[in-house]
């Protein structure tokens, strides 16, 4: 038998934390309060892959959404850790948006929410309860 260095353990488990239905419940409610806003979740999608870009980039891939909304999507997402804001100390300002480490591993997940969303029956209507 083979034998290795490491001692193999129990990794700690995330799931331990959410052991009951209502601390899952509570968990996604965190999950979707750091997540809620029409633009959050398409300032994610053009920031994954460790793009940098300026505020002004961000305007023009976004063109339906509105300078005021913009800076407050971001400035949320900043305050929770997800969004990364460089201040470069310049005449004229400049400023870029990245996503930390934290956000940038935000990718898999929603990617998983896409290949969900494409496996929805094709009678399926929209706002409709499942029986």
């Amino acid at each position: 038998m083979t034998r290795t260095d490491k001692k193999v353990r129990d990794l700690p488990s995330s799931k331990d934390q959410f052991a009951t239905p209502n601390a899952a419940a509570d968990g996604v409610e965190d999950v979707l309060r750091i997540l809620e806003g029409r633009w959050k979740l398409v300032i994610l999608f053009h920031l994954f892959g460790g793009k940098v870009l300026r505020f002004s980039e961000l305007e023009r891939e976004i063109p339906a959404v509105s300078q005021k909304m913009l800076i407050q999507q971001l400035r949320q997402l900043e305050k929770d850790g997800v969004v990364r804001r460089i201040v470069h100390h310049q005449v004229p300002p400049k400023v870029e948006y990245c996503l930390t480490d934290w956000g940038q591993a935000l990718c898999p997940a929603l990617d998983a929410l896409l290949t969900w969303a494409t496996t929805r029956p094709e009678d399926a209507v929209p706002g409709a309860l499942a029986p």
